[in-house]
């Protein structure tokens, strides 16, 4: 390779002689070796604004795998990116040659040392794995990004990753002891401190550039991560070669192994909101704080969060962390606030923490509904100048014509912000080159940091000669070629870097017509639109990776159930927008529509919506499916290619009610599950001797009609208990229910299978059948995932029909009908514990803040699941799917279930979650409505109450 170039798009990418490097990777390393176009696909990007394509990817087992690599890379002239959670902001996740994937393999803590405060780690391991092994100890890792789910020990490192208690314990740099190195040449290192480590010639070219070292670099910047920290080689700073490391994004050497320092974690925790008026408010009063000693020093203004729901009075917050009751108190005191706010409960502090943690997506959906990206992300300025400079630069994007949100580590002087820029056309790319060009020279005479914690990578190495002058960027260019003569390790990043309005992942993306004049269309509108507008949508994805959290029992939420059951990135949310992404290119999946390893990675999405609610940018993976599936198998050869299980499952409702209970003997046929598509392991569902619908003809009420019970497939065919006793309860509420006068399906098991055509014929029926309106009255939807798709799904799909939005408008869950049509009515005190799971529709769409009323006021005590049940319709019974519905159940459900009190009922508003508790347990999940109803019938005590 020759030495400094610096065109990475031109080097070592020999795409011609990719078998031969794989072969060669194959026979040198234990690890998984993948050059397939799934594996390239998913590492085109990282959580930044570009994209580069790699040769392929490693997974190495151990030091020795990556030495091997090293040393096939090199003989081939192939460039090697290391690669830890994929959450760089800057682009330096990404690369041309090789991507070495360190977190299949190389992710666990060799040793940990409480007495010694220390860890050894491998840089793989998730920082929450270490920050939980410290826990029992009273001791954790200092520094902790919004990212700590998921970012790795090695990404942390290769940026010098800060977060929000940095003003109390330190960057990266500051608690790293220790790295085990391994050059691309192949030397194995070790290093420290007094020069241990150093590669031949680091110190005498140190020696040779003491003055430089000495005045070249700002002062006063606790957030200083753009360029080299070559000041720590300084004799005077302890020639601290393992310091000077940190922040290399790893352009000198790859990372084995680390020994990090743990700090003692707060006896109290306290977290103290002040409000100020405005902004820059808040700026100025942040520095006054730190001789307080605060744990935290966040900041953020109303337009992050609008309406500003559990915050004190203000237009600004600083989020202030403090040890103890005692220091709040003096904290508050000193503050000069309008307003303030001390938050002891733990889960009061998680829920406003989880305000600031999710910022980094919320920021990207601009006001008004555009998108809005990285590109000036993360710089720093001296704390004492925040307040001048955020003026400065809100008065910048107003010359500019853009839009951002700061918020950020006030304490430390580091601001946050996604920006609106157009970087779809070559005259936004301009704007957005124009507009980094005068905040850089903003930062520079605020005597500031290009980057405060995300490192520089392509975003804005190419400006450092602004910050730090020609000289002294020079030499970061010598250090990089004395560590790394042949240029072989992440080439382009931070030295020699390529210009930062080149390679943007929306390159391959152009307008594609009217469609795309303004931002992407979202959800199920999509249906029938250019591949290029499916592409623009999945780029809304910013790689933050919140879909990528690890294992089971990993935490609330929903998304992503299919990542958590397998840990493979193409079975998340991201990277199946990757993957979409790539296939709207056509440069890596290059046959469209019918991709088959688009296919296989959304094979295993339950369509659970949880990333329609959970992700932080809303990227709604369910829809963008059904979008894929209704493409990938049009024309007649692809309905013939469609798994049996998208004409059976996929056409349920029809089946049902053309063969009602006529189903049960087809089923005990020989080989019928097979020829329904269906896995052999799952126990087929019984067809009811009498149908809801049928059993609610035959009963007469004088009652005038409240409310219009909506008769879902699943309750009038598969479980008409759940409604006879919602019919029970409605009426002792005192409220009349009608049913509709025709046969009404939402449409839902033909949007899950990807038959949007289907789908629109039989929403139409059913507004048809619900047409005229009548009196406008409630429709109320027993079954979750009914009422989603009749919320969402039914006005994506005909957003020109106007009885859709009307109809989608009406619709009540069953809990939320009782408090707005009855607000007198008390249900009975059943006075028992509960277990279960919240329906991940119900989660991701309809919100369930009403059962949870009801549940109280019927003295139904315990919070219920989670996550998805994993069997999510037609999903859990379709062949080679059993495995993962079980592992998807076992993350939350199971293990609620299984630590219930023995009393506990068991609730599952949903079908599918009550026939896979059936089918894994021995017990039975039941519906709300079926609890109140038996303690109706047993006479507990209800009646009408003033209000809920």
């Amino acid at each position: 390779m020759r030495r400094g170039a610096r065109d990475p798009g031109l080097v070592g990418t020999h795409q011609e002689h990719a078998s031969e490097l794989a072969a060669a990777l194959r026979s040198a390393v234990a690890g998984e070796v993948d050059f397939s176009v799934t594996a390239r696909a998913l590492t085109t990007m990282d959580a930044s604004n570009y994209r580069r394509v790699p040769a392929g990817t490693v997974a190495p087992r151990d030091a020795a795998d990556v030495a091997a690599v090293l040393e096939v890379c090199r003989a081939h002239g192939t460039p090697v990116v290391a690669r830890g959670g994929g959450t760089s902001i800057g682009g330096q996740a990404t690369g041309t040659g090789v991507v070495l994937d360190f977190t299949r393999h190389m992710g666990g803590i060799v040793s940990l040392d409480p007495e010694a405060r220390t860890a050894v780690v491998r840089p793989g391991l998730v920082l929450d794995r270490l920050r939980a092994a410290a826990r029992p100890y009273g001791l954790t890792f200092g520094p902790d990004p919004s990212t700590h789910s998921r970012c790795t020990l090695g990404g942390m490192i290769g940026n010098n990753a800060c977060g929000a208690h940095s003003v109390a314990w330190g960057t990266t740099a500051d608690n790293v002891r220790s790295l085990d190195v391994v050059t691309y040449r192949g030397a194995e290192l070790t290093l420290g401190r007094e020069g241990r480590g150093a590669p031949p010639g680091l110190r005498e070219l140190v020696g040779k550039n003491l003055a430089l070292l000495r005045t070249g670099y700002p002062e006063g910047l606790p957030r200083r991560i753009s360029g080299y920290a070559l000041d720590a080689l300084l004799p005077e700073r302890g020639v601290d070669v393992v310091r000077s490391f940190c922040g290399s994004e790893g352009t000198l050497g790859v990372i084995t192994e680390a020994t990090v320092r743990l700090v003692p974690l707060p006896a109290e925790p306290v977290l103290v909101v002040l409000g100020y008026a405005d902004e820059g408010a808040a700026a100025d009063a942040a520095p006054g704080l730190l001789e307080h000693r605060p744990l935290t020093v966040e900041g953020m203004a109303l337009d992050l969060v609008p309406d500003a729901v559990g915050l004190p009075r203000g237009g600004a917050w600083l989020f202030v962390e403090v040890d103890g009751p005692d220091a709040a108190r003096r904290l508050v005191r000193a503050a000069d606030a309008l307003d303030a706010d001390v938050v002891r409960d733990p889960a009061g502090q998680r829920a406003l923490w989880r305000i600031r943690e999710d910022a980094a997506g919320t920021a990207t959906r601009a006001l008004g509904g555009g998108e809005a990206w990285p590109g000036w992300e993360d710089c720093a300025v001296p704390p004492a100048r925040l307040g001048a400079y955020l003026r400065e630069f809100r008065a910048l994007l107003a010359d500019f014509g853009l839009r951002g949100i700061p918020y950020g580590h006030f304490g430390d002087g580091c601001v946050h912000v996604r920006i609106d820029f157009d970087l779809w056309t070559e005259q936004g790319v301009r704007h957005f080159r124009r507009f980094s060009e005068a905040v850089a020279d903003l930062v520079v005479a605020h005597g500031g940091s290009l980057s405060g914690e995300h490192g520089d990578g392509r975003a804005r190495a190419e400006l450092l000669p602004r910050m730090y002058g020609e000289e002294l960027v020079g030499l970061f260019g010598a250090v990089k070629d004395v560590w790394d003569p042949d240029g072989g390790l992440n080439p382009g990043m931070l030295v020699r870097p390529g210009r930062l309005d080149e390679g943007l992942r929306f390159e391959g993306l152009p307008a594609a017509g009217p469609a795309s004049e303004g931002p992407p269309t979202e959800g199920l509108a999509l249906a029938g639109l250019p591949m290029v507008e499916l592409g623009r949508a999945a780029a809304r994805c910013v790689g933050v990776a919140k879909c990528r959290v690890e294992g089971p029992g990993s935490g609330p939420g929903v998304m992503c159930p299919s990542y958590r059951a397998t840990g493979e990135e193409r079975h998340s949310t991201r990277g199946r927008a990757r993957l979409l992404h790539e296939m709207a290119i056509g440069e890596v999946i290059t046959d469209g529509w019918r991709s088959e390893e688009v296919r296989e990675a959304l094979d295993l999405c339950l369509s659970c919506k949880g990333c329609r609610s959970d992700c932080p940018v809303g990227v709604d993976m369910a829809a963008y499916k059904a979008e894929f599936l209704d493409r990938h198998y049009a024309g007649p050869l692809g309905l013939l290619r469609r798994p049996r299980s998208h004409w059976t499952m996929g056409w349920l409702p029809h089946w049902l009610d053309v063969f009602g209970r006529g189903l049960n003997a087809a089923m005990r046929l020989p080989f019928a599950a097979r020829l329904a598509g269906v896995t052999p392991e799952r126990t087929m569902p019984r067809v009811a001797a009498a149908s809801f619908t049928s059993w609610f003809a035959e009963r007469a009420s004088d009652r005038p009609p409240a409310l219009t019970l909506w008769p879902d497939t699943f309750t009038d065919h598969l479980s008409p208990e759940v409604g006879r006793a919602a019919v029970r309860v409605l009426e002792d509420a005192g409220l009349g229910v009608r049913l509709p006068e025709g046969r009404v399906c939402c449409g839902l098991t033909y949007v899950s299978t990807g038959q949007l055509g289907a789908a629109r014929r039989v929403m139409r029926r059913t507004l048809d059948v619900l047409d005229p309106p009548g009196d406008g009255l409630p429709v109320v939807v027993l079954e979750p995932s009914c009422a989603a798709a009749l919320r969402t799904d039914l006005p994506e799909l005909l957003p020109d029909d106007p009885r859709a939005a009307r109809l989608a408008a009406s619709v009540r869950t069953f809990a939320e009908a009782l408090e707005e049509l009855a607000p007198g009515w008390a249900p009975p005190r059943l006075d028992r514990p509960v277990t279960g799971q919240t329906h991940c529709h119900q989660h991701a769409v309809l919100g369930d803040a009403a059962d949870r009323r009801l549940r109280a006021r019927a003295g139904l005590t315990g919070d219920l699941a989670g996550g998805c049940c994993g069997l999510a319709g037609n999903f859990g019974f379709e062949p080679g799917h059993y495995e993962v519905s079980v592992a998807c159940a076992e993350d939350q459900l199971l293990p609620a279930l299984r630590d219930a009190p023995p009393d506990a009922a068991v609730l599952a508003d949903g079908f599918s979650c009550r026939t896979q508790i059936g089918d894994l347990t021995d017990g039975r999940g039941r519906h709300l409505a079926e609890l109140l109803a038996e303690g109706l019938e047993e006479g507990l005590e209800g009646g009408r109450e003033e209000g809920w």
